[in-house]
């Protein structure tokens, strides 16, 4: 067996893009997001919603990807105590010291002891895709698009990709 993680080809995903194809059209960017605590959650619903609002497109879908495995989306309200919340039902549920095989060197090569944050981040989930009416993005009263930084703090990066039509 061997220790070490398979790894996609693509070292990186392709910046900004824009399509046109009939009517239909795709625009797409990456999205920086500075973590500052090894567990944190961040509402990212403004810079998706600006990002949506300048593509032109009115009405279609919009896909948030997040480029990490130890960093998830999803939706909720961003609320102080909620948050609070969900950082505490995430370590309840998976505990930082736990006996895991992801963290023993006879197992893995991995050296940052994050098998949680990995584990964690599959309860959560890594996309969102959201519909666009209007030229903006369709959320319930309360709903936001958050991200969890499970390993961090670190430089993250998250893909939206807006489709449809102007």
């Amino acid at each position: 067996m061997s220790k070490s993680s398979i790894i996609t080809t693509r070292n990186t995903p392709p910046e900004g893009v824009s399509a046109t194809s009939g009517g239909m059209l795709v625009r797409a960017e990456l999205m920086a997001v500075e973590t500052t605590e090894r567990l944190e959650l961040i509402d990212l619903t403004a810079q998706i919603q600006a990002f949506v609002r300048s593509s032109g497109i009115r009405e279609g879908v919009v896909s948030v990807w997040s480029m990490h495995t130890t960093f998830a989306l999803f939706i909720n309200e961003a609320q102080a105590a909620l948050h609070a919340d969900i950082k505490q039902l995430l370590g309840r549920l998976v505990e930082r010291e736990a006996s895991w095989l992801h963290n023993d060197p006879e197992h893995s090569d991995c050296d940052r002891m994050n098998a949680d944050a990995h584990l964690r981040a599959i309860m959560l989930g890594h996309s969102l895709t959201l519909q666009v009416s209007a030229g903006d993005v369709v959320l319930g009263q309360w709903q936001r698009v958050l991200s969890a930084e499970l390993d961090g703090p670190r430089s993250r990066t998250v893909r939206v990709q807006v489709m449809g039509i102007g």
